[in-house]
């Protein structure tokens, strides 16, 4: 979720599910440590609860950056151990971590010796051939027993890095989900988050009748009012947006902040293009939202167009046959 799940989407995710956990985009330890450490992690109060996502393979420069994130105020760090991009293969992060399993266990130690938030695992279910139930279950072994770790996030595919894209990664490795609840099986004592794939509060559901948590990722960033049940229906609490004009009014005070203070707001609008996805008018509504001609404009006057548009009753047209 690099590049999308940044400060602007998160406060917007916020506005339609408060208690379902974010993620940061994957931050590299090169950037917090060589980098312009505000801009990668400040963050809002109201993104709570927070994770940091890290990505790296060396243990000293990973605990470095689990004392950043609990000086900045995460609820959790997380050792990225599943993305398959090549750029994160050339940093020897990632997926092919996987293959590592002992030294992403020092990893972890190293990263749990130097703050006291939880730190988790985030990872695949095999890389490359090796998809056996037995190599994922050996890594999840080998990490627990030499870095203490207890939560593993377990995307439920295999990442082939050798001849598929990232795109083609997260579609062709075919989903095993069995896998993740035979890890909660093996493993009672540890925390199992299932991932990858999962679109529906039923397919949510389902997986949290086997395992401890679900992670959604493109499909809430895509349909993001897929979210809008989340809190009533697993953490027990009130919805905070009945409707989505509750959501697109606090995502406009948002924006018309960043405007106030003399920030770009178009580069916080991008995330809520999804808002109203399968209503009349949607449409018209993202374009004038994408509309680069506007974001000149106050984001209330964009708002304004944009609604009218929405609402607006589309063009009939007259069939003129047989008229003298």
């Amino acid at each position: 979720m690099m590049d999308w799940t940044d400060r602007h989407c998160r406060v917007f995710h916020r506005l339609i599910t408060r208690h379902t956990r974010l993620y940061t985009e994957m931050v590299t330890t090169g950037a917090l440590l060589h980098g312009d450490v505000p801009r990668h992690l400040d963050f809002s109060a109201e993104e709570h609860p927070l994770a940091l996502q890290l990505g790296g393979s060396e243990p000293a420069d990973l605990a470095a950056c689990a004392r950043l994130a609990q000086q900045w105020g995460y609820d959790e760090v997380n050792l990225n151990c599943g993305c398959p991009s090549p750029r994160v293969q050339r940093g020897a992060f990632g997926a092919c971590l996987m293959n590592e399993a002992a030294l992403v266990g020092d990893c972890v130690d190293a990263m749990r010796q130097a703050c006291t938030l939880p730190v988790t695992v985030k990872h695949r279910i095999g890389v490359d051939r090796q998809d056996s139930y037995d190599f994922v279950r050996d890594f999840v072994g080998t990490v627990a027993r030499r870095g203490g770790c207890s939560v593993f996030i377990v995307h439920a595919r295999s990442a082939w890095l050798d001849g598929l894209s990232p795109k083609e990664n997260r579609e062709l490795p075919p989903l095993r989900y069995a896998y993740v609840s035979r890890l909660k099986a093996d493993f009672p004592d540890f925390s199992f988050v299932a991932n990858g794939g999962i679109a529906s509060d039923a397919a949510v559901a389902e997986h949290l009748a086997q395992v401890d948590g679900v992670m959604v990722g493109r499909h809430a960033y895509h349909e993001p009012w897929a979210m809008a049940r989340w809190d009533s229906a697993f953490f027990g609490t009130p919805d905070p947006a009945a409707v989505r004009e509750q959501v697109e009014e606090g995502m406009l005070a948002y924006l018309s902040r960043l405007h106030a203070g003399g920030q770009a707001w178009a580069a916080a609008s991008r995330h809520m293009l999804g808002l109203w996805n399968g209503t009349p008018g949607a449409r018209r509504w993202r374009q004038i939202w994408s509309d680069h001609r506007l974001k000149t404009l106050p984001p209330t006057e964009v708002a304004r167009q944009a609604t009218a548009a929405r609402c607006a009753r589309p063009a009939t047209t007259h069939s003129l046959e047989n008229v003298e």
